[in-house]
């Protein structure tokens, strides 16, 4: 909070609360990409799905960084260049004032939005009834509050500033924890008997099938490509080659900090195998100090994580909710200063009610959900707008709407069915395989079919997204 109001002294413009007035160098902006996208489902999920379905879980962190290559390779200097505040903005301007495409994309980035949201919520419920025993809903609250607080003061600028910031208090939150639990792991006389059990262990945990390998995969790349928080900070670059360096920077950070979560899953299934079947996976880096030291150096050590779990929860809030907000105050107050004040209490006040009356799951697995649903709704409207001139209006409505109700139904239908071993439940419970592919397919059929209505200024748009920035390197 005090970062977030040394940044007020910076924020003044409209320009500022929404994209920080591009002005965002490259490392400081990755830094807050990676601040803001390692999320609850990174610094606990991870170590959690590893205990819970063993080497399957690897393809979450993989998934997650190499999204960012996508990013790097389809997205990010185009959308920089499109000169737009929020992803209703592109549909705008891509699309000649296609009001009704805008409305459409807002509603989708509300959604996607508030769904992320609510697991960060139930991550500070479980981090704080861990740490303290107090009631679960205060997690969510303390949450809340700090991120309303931290965007109304100065908005993207203040935003840019905390999660660089806590990028780094992260990192260290789980470096340190991590080399003082190898040092003490290591030379144990019984590692190399823990370590040769553990195949063992590994073979009898039901992980992935191939489906639902390929699944999360194509969840998890394309899913990235959709997400407003993410997409959001590659505005606030000064040029499209920056804005490219910035993803590059990212790679290397996110590279480095999935090897922590990870290696502290494995440390999880040696030490604490008993998680899996109680389903408190997720709290296995809150609880692995104590499981292994005592006294003050476990109680010191929790708090360290405990600080970085938290430094997730509002990193990743504050983000979803400068992009909420952004998309109603754009929508409904005309785009002013107030109004995107007025939209960050209302960004924050539903995510909280819902935390507060539904329970956790699997941090991770909810996370990927959200994945799923942004690859086959935003997802497919940036890369052909991008890259496709003749995508209409109505082709793009059409794959949106088709990829909502389709992945929505399908998570929505899997989460209340009995959960058996057949091929269409695993289809429902990860639709991405087959919820992509069609929103991209009608989207394409619907603009053929509906070809002459391709925007007229097309070419003008297309040449704005695509020309290098002047004086950029190539």
């Amino acid at each position: 909070m005090l970062i977030a109001f040394y940044g007020l002294r910076l924020s003044r413009t409209t320009s500022d609360f929404y994209v920080a007035s591009r002005s965002v160098k490259p490392w400081w902006n990755a830094s807050a990409i990676g601040g803001e996208y390692l999320s609850a489902a990174s610094f606990l999920g991870v170590a959690g799905l590893i205990m819970l379905t063993g080497q399957s879980g690897l393809w979450f962190p993989i998934g997650y960084t190499a999204g960012y290559l996508m990013l790097l390779l389809f997205v990010a200097a185009p959308l920089r260049r499109s000169q737009a505040y929020t992803i209703p903005d592109f549909a705008q301007i891509r699309f000649e004032d296609s009001k009704s495409l805008r409305k459409l994309t807002t509603y989708l980035v509300v959604v996607i939005c508030w769904l992320y949201i609510v697991p960060q919520m139930h991550g500070a419920a479980l981090t704080l009834s861990i740490a303290t025993g107090l009631p679960g809903w205060v997690g969510p609250v303390v949450v809340a509050a700090v991120v309303a607080i931290t965007v109304v003061s100065g908005g993207m600028r203040s935003v840019t500033f905390v999660q660089a910031f806590q990028y780094w208090f992260k990192l260290a939150s789980l470096v340190i924890p991590t080399i003082f639990l190898l040092i003490q792991v290591i030379p144990e006389q019984d590692t190399a008997d823990r370590l040769r059990s553990l195949g063992t262990q590994l073979e009898n945990i039901s992980g992935l099938n191939l489906y639902e390998t390929i699944s999360i995969i194509l969840a998890l790349l394309f899913g990235t490509l959709g997400l407003p928080h993410v997409l959001v900070r590659f505005y606030t670059n000064p040029t499209g080659h920056t804005a490219r360096t910035t993803t590059v920077i990212v790679l290397g950070l996110l590279s480095a900090f999935y090897l922590l979560p990870t290696t502290l899953g494995v440390l999880g299934l040696l030490y604490m195998p008993w998680l899996g079947s109680t389903n408190e996976t997720d709290a296995t880096v809150l609880l692995l100090p104590s499981a292994i030291f005592d006294g003050f150096l476990a109680d010191a050590l929790t708090a360290i994580v405990v600080g970085g779990a938290f430094a997730a929860f509002l990193s990743t809030t504050s983000g979803l909710v400068v992009s909420l907000a952004g998309a109603l105050s754009q929508e409904f107050f005309a785009g002013t200063v107030r109004g995107f004040r007025i939209s960050t209490v209302l960004a924050t006040a539903l995510p909280v009610l819902i935390a507060v009356v539904t329970n956790s799951l699997a941090l991770a697995g909810a996370i990927g959900n959200v994945f799923a649903f942004t690859a086959s709704t935003i997802c497919p409207l940036l890369l052909l707008g991008i890259w496709w001139r003749s995508l209409t209006a109505k082709g793009a409505m059409a794959g949106m709407l088709v990829g909502a109700v389709t992945c929505g139904l399908a998570l929505m239908l899997s989460s209340v069915i009995p959960p058996v071993d057949e091929l269409w439940f695993h289809m429902m419970r990860q639709p991405a395989a087959w919820s992509v592919p069609l929103a991209f397919a009608v989207m394409i059929a619907v603009s053929r079919s509906t070809r002459r209505a391709v925007p007229s200024n097309t070419d003008t748009v297309m040449a704005r997204l695509h020309v290098p920035d002047r004086g950029a390197q190539l």
